[in-house]
């Protein structure tokens, strides 16, 4: 059951890697638009999921006013790797820790008392860690392409390795 909740886990973990392996540190400040993230910016988002996908399986609830509400974007994709792969480890280690009964067990997520969000913590860590991960990871997809620096295929090929 364990493997049904949290198994491809690390299948898009590894994905996203591939993508952050791509980072251009050239091009760390650029952004597509006035209202986006910089390359930067969102790819330290990334590691900022992972870090609440910790989080998710480490403690009952976060909450988002104890935490800055955006730290600095860091700004080679050394850095990033290095904080991402890190993360990875502990996670990983977490999963294989945790129990069927604790993945079952509630997790909230509030801003002090406002209550954003409670559900089990399997759930939690599928949508608001994983789901979300996947989300931005396609937002760096796009930054990429318009950088066009080719992409690596994820779930079949890209344009880039069928050179098209």
């Amino acid at each position: 059951m364990k493997q049904l909740i949290v198994g491809d886990v690390m299948h898009e973990l590894n994905n996203t890697r591939r993508i952050l392996e791509r980072l251009p540190d050239e091009h760390m400040t650029w952004k597509p638009h006035v209202k986006s993230m910089t390359l930067g910016g969102l790819s330290t988002h990334l590691i900022n999921l992972l870090n609440w996908q910790i989080a998710i399986v480490l403690y009952p609830e976060f909450d988002l006013s104890t935490v800055p509400l955006r730290r600095e974007a860091l700004e080679s994709r050394e850095a990033v790797l290095e904080e991402f792969d890190a993360n990875v480890i502990k996670l990983n280690k977490l999963i294989d820790e945790c129990d069927e009964t604790t993945l079952g067990e509630d997790w909230t997520l509030r801003n002090g008392d406002h209550i954003i969000l409670r559900q089990p913590r399997a759930l939690a860590l599928r949508t608001f860690g994983l789901n979300h991960m996947v989300h931005h990871r396609a937002q760096l997809g796009v930054y990429l392409r318009l950088l066009d620096i080719p992409l690596p295929g994820l779930y079949g090929p890209t344009a880039d390795e069928e050179g098209k």
